[in-house]
């Protein structure tokens, strides 16, 4: 065991006792901090600052501030505060009991950096650093720029316990971790009001025809999208039976979204209507916008990013909207690859590692969590990636990723999954790029990192300054493949397409180019 004040220590395991290394590193780490001179003034606030944080005082008091700031300060403080509350309770209830030990002796330390009453319950983990880590973490989480002026306080206060004498290392990493760990489980089993879903409506509404039971609807089914294999009820059953006079056409081998919808509106038909999956979804969007007719999208494919962001849940949802004739204007995205026709985009498109990142972690994310799936799904991706070389907006280079989405998607990571609305008028570019000391280590990082990592990183502009992946806000986006390389695979909605050596890729973005049967209220959804 280091060399330390007893007290009360207690505890069953008691890591200073059980191992050699913990006890040296300890030992070690104090000598130093015990030698460290910073002057009386210094001594004195480390003092003071440490004796504030007694019973988590000094996290009332910022967390009361924090509230009298807004709506969002008040959601800050609220998880800041009880996640305080778990991880003290955990930390001194349940951790000193278990583990314990003695604390370093601060009798060899001058006058002016001991405590007024030197603590003697167990050392470890640290009580103090546990609440710091913990507030700290749970401010950034519902509000990343608080949380970053919140985050020196909280490390001073966890460097005091060291320099007072009253814990060893290990007992402030510990308690660091557990007080971290405790806020992002609680955003987990408590997710933050902050972002509930799209808005609704999702764009600004639109004029459409109200059709009854959907008489004068062409709907295209695809039988084979993920979903629909799947299902006990076919979806050509589900929609006959939701709009009854709606005229129902699978999608079979020989023809196209493009030939159906065309003969729908030589038959006559106000609206056309898809259920499958996103390319499915986008083929008889870029028919209906060919056509000026407004699309009703029914979500029976496997993901329904397009139908989830338009707050479409079911095949009820979209036929009440169809019958009720409330719809929504949104935007869209034009592709256009080489000399080949242009396609709609309606949600993303990416080349390089973003396709296969999302896919891993959204296979892991129902069994891992969506933070431990995104650092395994970037450590799995990246160790096997190579960037690609590319010349992105006339920058040549090589990248690991480059993204677009239809309007802002959430969160602000090298992989985002959703969006809140579909009028922004915008693509919401994000790249990666070869080049830089350390990139895929520092890709890594970024995208294991997730929504907090990413938010926190870019309120502090020192690390901003160094991240690799960058975001930003375009109206167009042209990818070329260099004339000496090889062939890109570019991807679209769940759909892929070659990009020859020397061709290249114009996304440009369509505003208001679309109408789409949806809810205007809530409820509908």
């Amino acid at each position: 065991m280091p060399r330390g004040h007893e007290g009360r220590a207690r505890g069953v395991l008691q890591p200073h006792v059980r191992s050699t290394l913990v006890r040296r590193l300890d030992r070690a780490a104090h000598d130093r901090t015990a030698a460290r001179r910073l002057g009386p003034r210094a001594d004195a606030a480390l003092v003071r600052l440490s004796t504030a944080a007694d019973r988590s005082r000094l996290w009332w008091a910022v967390g009361a501030g924090l509230a009298l700031t807004g709506a969002r300060g008040r959601r800050a403080a609220l998880r800041g505060l009880g996640s305080v509350a778990v991880a003290s309770a955990l930390a001194n209830l349940l951790g000193k009991v278990v583990f314990g030990g003695a604390r370093p002796d601060a009798t060899t330390l001058p006058w002016v950096r001991r405590l007024a009453r030197q603590p003697t319950s167990g050392s470890f983990p640290s009580g103090h650093s546990a609440s710091a880590a913990a507030f700290a973490t749970g401010v950034a989480l519902e509000w990343p720029a608080a949380g970053a002026a919140v985050a020196p306080v909280a490390g001073a206060v966890a460097y005091s316990r060291l320099h007072v004498a009253a814990h060893w290392t290990s007992d402030v990493v510990a308690g660091a971790a557990l007080g971290a760990g405790v806020a992002l489980v609680g955003r987990r089993l408590v997710p933050s009001g902050d972002l509930p879903g799209p808005d609704v409506p999702a764009g600004p509404p639109a004029v459409v025809p109200a059709l009854p039971e959907g008489e004068g609807l062409t709907v295209v089914v695809n039988p084979r999208s993920g979903a629909s294999s799947v299902r006990l009820r076919p979806v050509t059953e589900q929609v006959r039976a939701a709009l009854p006079r709606a005229r129902v056409v699978e999608l079979a081998d020989g023809t196209s979204a493009t030939d159906l919808v065309a003969r729908a509106v030589a038959a006559g038909a106000r609206a056309v209507g898809v259920a499958g999956g996103d390319g499915t979804v986008g083929a008889v969007a870029h028919a209906a916008r060919a056509h000026g007719l407004p699309l009703a999208v029914f979500p029976t494919g496997t993901l329904n990013h397009f139908a989830r962001a338009a707050d479409l849940t079911s095949v009820t949802a979209t036929a009440r909207a169809v019958e009720t004739g409330t719809a929504v204007t949104v935007d869209v995205g034009e592709l256009t690859v080489g000399d080949d026709a242009p396609v709609t985009v309606l949600n993303t498109f990416s080349v390089g590692v973003y396709p296969e990142l999302v896919t891993t972690r959204d296979r892991l994310a129902p069994r891992l969590g969506k933070p431990v799936a995104a650092l395994v799904a970037a450590a799995r991706t990246l160790r096997a990636a190579e960037p690609v070389a590319l010349v992105v907006d006339d920058e040549d280079g090589r990248w690991w990723s480059v993204f677009a989405g239809v309007d802002r998607y959430h969160p602000t990571s090298l992989a985002p999954v959703a969006r809140r609305r579909l009028d922004d008028g915008l693509l919401d570019v994000r790249d990666a790029r070869d080049g830089t000391a350390h990139s895929r280590l520092r890709t890594f990082l970024e995208a294991a990192g997730g929504d907090l990592g990413a938010r926190l990183a870019h309120a502090v502009p020192p690390v901003r300054r160094r991240l690799v992946v960058r975001q930003r806000g375009a109206t167009a986006l042209r990818v070329r493949a260099r004339d000496d390389g090889q062939p890109v695979v570019l991807a679209h909605d769940g759909e892929t397409t070659d990009l020859p050596a020397g061709a290249t890729a114009h996304l440009r973005l369509l505003p208001a180019a679309l109408v789409v049967y949806a809810p205007h209220d809530p409820r509908d959804g």
